[in-house]
């Protein structure tokens, strides 16, 4: 965690808390989230700018490929995304995309739309002194509960005085978008991909009230597509896990867009 910066980080082949697969552990959020990765770039004359990104797992058989690309004069980052297993073994994975906004674009005021049925609050508290979700809970989207009574429409981005810190999860997706937008600005951030893949989105809402160092006092939202809400170890045994046959690979395909307007 003291590495984290913001931005938009994988986690790969795991999620969440460290666990164990295979005999082997794994920790929090994986393997990947905070190493270094080559690169090479395959365009950067004229109106397109492409750059292939890449990492190994270092205790786990995968090769991860992410093509980045930007189109001059289009406010979109296009991404196609593989992972490759090089073993001669099947071997399981939980994959996210830990993308987090902030400020100065995030304010109280903002907006988030999301397509989707159902809240699942986490089990439990991360930080209990200022959780304001009751945790363990299913319910319809956007309404979730309060610890205190009551419900909050999640839709609404409060400012950093509320002081809260929460983790929740979102499922049963329509459509695979989101959507955060910030009226005053006039500019909505939308983030698209495969809701097949990544049928999960985690909320990850520090208002303000994280407490644990490196991340007290935090204002950010993570919108963050994962193919389960659980970690490898726990998706696996929930049937989850995404299983990848010896040297098959697998390719996706994200956006994101700045657009003028809501």
């Amino acid at each position: 965690m003291w590495n984290y910066a913001g931005g938009w980080q994988v986690l790969f082949p795991s999620v969440n808390e460290p666990c164990v697969y295979r005999g082997r552990p794994i920790p929090f959020h994986g393997e990947v989230a905070s190493l270094p990765w080559e690169h090479e770039v395959l365009a950067g004359e004229g109106r397109e700018a492409r750059v292939r990104f890449s990492n190994r797992a270092p205790g786990s058989p995968f090769l991860l490929e992410r093509v980045l690309r930007l189109v001059e004069g289009d406010a979109t980052l296009f991404l196609e995304e593989e992972v490759r297993n090089e073993s001669a073994e099947d071997v399981h994975f939980v994959w996210g995309q830990h993308c987090v906004v902030g400020p100065p674009f995030l304010e109280a005021g903002c907006r988030l739309e999301i397509p989707a049925r159902t809240i699942v609050t986490s089990p439990e508290l991360w930080e209990p002194e200022t959780a304001r979700l009751e945790p363990g809970r299913r319910e319809p989207w956007p309404l979730a509960p309060l610890r205190a009574g009551g419900r909050v429409d999640l839709r609404d981005v409060p400012g950093p005085e509320t002081g809260s810190h929460d983790d929740l999860y979102v499922t049963e997706l329509e459509a695979g978008w989101l959507a955060v937008s910030n009226p005053r600005l006039d500019l909505t951030f939308r983030l698209e991909w495969d809701h097949e893949l990544f049928g999960w989105i985690v909320l990850w809402q520090p208002y303000g009230g994280a407490v644990a160092q490196p991340l007290a006092g935090s204002y950010a939202l993570g919108i963050e597509p994962w193919t389960s809400m659980l970690n490898l170890e726990r998706a696996l045994a929930a049937g989850t896990a995404v299983e990848l046959a010896a040297g098959a690979s697998l390719t996706t395909s994200l956006r994101a867009q700045l657009i003028r307007g809501s």
